[in-house]
This record gives C-alpha cells, structure tokens and sequence, in this order.
C-alpha cells in the first residue's frame, strides 16, 4: 500500500528555519506537494512540484522563503523553509497525486489522492 510519512516539523522562533521530509512507499508519475492548515482555516497548498520536471510552484505567501524538492533516488520529498513566521505556524502535510487529473490548478486539493499524517510547525514571536 502506498504511504507517505512526513518528518521534521518543530518549534523555532521567528526567522528560524526547518526542513520538512516526506518519504513516499511508493512512485507517484504526476504532482507531488506539501499543504498546510491551521486552526480554524482550511487546508491550503504550500509547493508543489512535478515528478516529470519543470519548476516548482510555490503560494504567494511562502515564495521566497520555501524551496521544494525532491530526491527520486530516495523517493523523498522535501520542504525548506526560511525565514519562518508566526503565521506559518500549522499543520504542514505531503501530498502525492497518482492518477491523471484534468482541468484543476496545481494547487487543487482535488488533484491529490494519497495524504501524509501531517507533520506539526509551530513559529513563536
């Protein structure tokens, strides 16, 4: 069974920094990326990126700040993140698309049919 497990969230004071992993059992062809959602707010995408290649996406409020990557050696996902803030404090969750999807954006939580636990950052003042 296919299973993604993420690790490495964590306190850190603001400005700090952390790398998320996300370890895959299994090969995912298309989309893979990283969500997040904090308290009373809805999941929303972080990164993403295609195992095919191209560049990565990134939301408006973490460009600049996160890297997303991938080693397909070892089926891993990864998230830097710099310059952390208090407002990025939330559950982060890898996410893996295995099927085709068609006519959504990169960061439609629709397009992803495997889910990590989920990893918690919390960013202190």
């Amino acid at each position: 069974q296919t299973r993604l497990m993420e690790s490495g969230g964590g306190s850190v004071q603001a400005g700090g920094s952390l790398r998320l992993s996300c370890t895959a059992s299994g090969y995912f062809r298309h989309f893979m990326g990283w969500f997040r959602q904090a308290p009373g707010r809805e999941r929303e995408a972080v990164a993403a990126i295609y195992t095919g290649g191209g560049s990565p996406y990134y939301a408006d409020s973490v460009k600049g700040r996160f890297t997303i990557s991938r080693d397909s050696a070892k089926n891993t996902l990864y998230l830097q993140m710099n310059s952390l803030q208090p407002d990025d404090t939330a559950m982060y969750f890898c996410a893996a698309q295995s099927r085709p999807f068609y006519g959504g954006t990169w960061f439609d939580r629709r397009r992803y049919d495997h889910w990590g636990q989920g990893t918690q950052v919390t960013v202190s003042f």
